[in-house]
């Protein structure tokens, strides 16, 4: 019987948290060298990946890179959250920068051929923080997403720079059959788009345009051309009540 080495789910775990700690406390980057190449190399043995430090050695270099997208993505957050109060209650306390943080590391290892350990690092935040994006989303500078709990960002999804989610948004795909695997199947979403709450957006064929806004709860399977606003409209019916008992 083949054994899948599941108890690397906990490997996995405490290798993206002290990943995602390196990267922003000088402190535990040095602190972590070590571990990190140790464990890293140690999970592509037991994923049988080979070439393991040759990758190891060009995602080290990307990190500074990915610290400099990141540092981008959470001055979008102060920019656009009345709540926050500085940068620094970004990097300790948001949902969304820490799943947008994780992404941008896995994306890198997604590019570099390496699939299954991204996959496991993406579940594990989308544990933590309920936002689910795919390693293999391909997304641009800036990028803000508020609260963030139920955010599906498909594979093939394309999103353009200063955009910005809203909680329960999905970018999915409008089929899902393994035959597509190859296929562009998840929407692009062009520069400063605004999307709120509960929107669903499906297919690979689907642009939303620059500068456009996406209103709460709509459901789009068609491309929407540039400066756009989207809405779902329904009456709400609201009645007075006599004595306090509704009529």
């Amino acid at each position: 019987m083949k054994s899948y080495n599941v108890c690397l789910k906990d490997t996995v775990k405490t290798f993206t948290k002290r990943l995602f700690y390196s990267l922003f406390d000088s402190n535990q980057e040095i602190a972590q060298k070590e571990y990190l190449e140790k464990t890293f190399l140690k999970i592509l043995n037991k994923l049988e990946i080979e070439n393991g430090k040759e990758i190891w050695n060009v995602f080290k270099k990307q990190l500074p890179k990915i610290r400099q997208k990141l540092d981008l993505d959470a001055i979008a957050f102060e920019s656009n959250d009345p709540a926050s109060h500085s940068l620094q209650e970004i990097y300790l306390a948001y949902p969304g920068f820490h799943a947008i943080s994780i992404y941008r590391l896995s994306h890198e290892l997604h590019n570099l051929g390496v699939y299954i350990l991204p996959r496991m690092m993406s579940e594990f935040i989308h544990g933590v923080t309920g936002i689910d994006i795919h390693p293999g989303a391909t997304i641009g500078d800036s990028f803000y997403i508020d609260h963030g709990t139920g955010i599906v960002i498909g594979e093939t999804a394309i999103i353009g720079n200063q955009v910005k989610i809203y909680q329960g948004v999905t970018l999915g795909g409008i089929q899902v059959s393994k035959d597509l695997a190859k296929v562009k199947r998840h929407p692009t979403i062009e520069d400063h788009v605004c999307i709120y709450a509960n929107a669903t957006i499906l297919g690979g064929d689907i642009v939303i345009g620059e500068n456009s806004t996406i209103g709460a709860n709509v459901w789009i399977t068609q491309s929407v051309p540039k400066n756009s606003l989207v809405t779902y409209q329904t009456k709400i019916k609201i009645r007075p009540k006599k004595n306090g008992i509704r009529e």
